[in-house]
């Protein structure tokens, strides 16, 4: 068994977040429209998801996707999501926040972190756009953030393992630094064994087949949308994935 290794799973729904649970997960992060890179979810599935699970969750708060730099409306509607997490029992947010430069914006940051409190505070791959990744990591830690989401800067943590390692070892027990992206039941192994840290954020999503009979085609209700199908977490190979974690340990 490997202890120390901890799986965080991605879900964009109550239901994925009930499925990673059952799978072995250690801890969910619940966001929806994951395609874009998360967005803050809805009060109800955080509640539902808050209801079920025994295990910790934490929740995206992100208005919307694109890039990183927000209106005061955005920010406003940042602070009530993070009020209205604290307010339900949510064990963490993941935050993140950029000046026009390209750094971490620290006023923000410290503000959340302070309005967050005390749930946990996890900064998100806003970090991997931002200009000096090192530097970038010890403001963070200065400022009392827990945990970085990381790919190394990279489009995956595969691609960004050696970065992804470096900012481990800078960190030390500082900071968790927990890669995310492109992590699979096959690669995860190598990345533990190349990045040395202690958690690891994945995805393992299956699509659902909807139950309807009458489905029509040529009318989507969105760009790429399926209407008679949807994505969810797969508990099995989030089962396989841990148990992978474990005997290799």
């Amino acid at each position: 068994m490997n202890p120390r290794i901890r799986i965080e799973v991605c879900c964009g729904s109550a239901q994925s977040a009930i499925n990673a649970q059952a799978g072995g997960a250690h801890r969910v992060e619940l966001c929806q429209n994951p395609e874009a890179g998360g967005t803050t979810p809805s009060a109800g599935e955080i509640l539902m998801a808050r209801k079920q699970l025994s295990i910790a969750l934490h929740v995206l708060i992100r208005p919307r996707d694109g890039d990183f730099l927000y209106s005061e409306h955005e920010l406003e509607i940042v602070r009530q999501d993070i009020l209205f997490c604290k307010s339900v029992g949510v064990n963490g947010v993941v935050i993140g926040f950029l000046t026009k430069n390209g750094d971490i914006d620290q006023r923000l940051t410290k503000e959340m972190i302070e309005l967050a409190h005390p749930m946990s505070v996890t900064f998100h791959r806003a970090f991997d756009v931002c200009r000096e990744p090192k530097t970038a990591l010890e403001q963070l830690i200065v400022m009392g953030v827990d945990r970085l989401l990381t790919s190394g800067q990279q489009p995956t943590a595969a691609a960004g393992s050696a970065l992804i390692k470096q900012l481990v070892q800078q960190a030390g027990k500082r900071l968790v630094v927990m890669p995310g992206s492109g992590i699979r039941e096959h690669n995860i192994q190598g990345l533990i064994e190349i990045t040395g840290a202690p958690e690891y954020h994945v995805s393992a999503r299956k699509t659902v087949v909807s139950s309807m009979e009458y489905c029509p085609v040529g009318v989507p209700m969105g760009k790429n949308s399926n209407n008679f199908g949807y994505q969810e977490i797969d508990g099995e190979v989030i089962r396989r994935l841990v148990n992978t974690v474990n005997q290799n340990g």
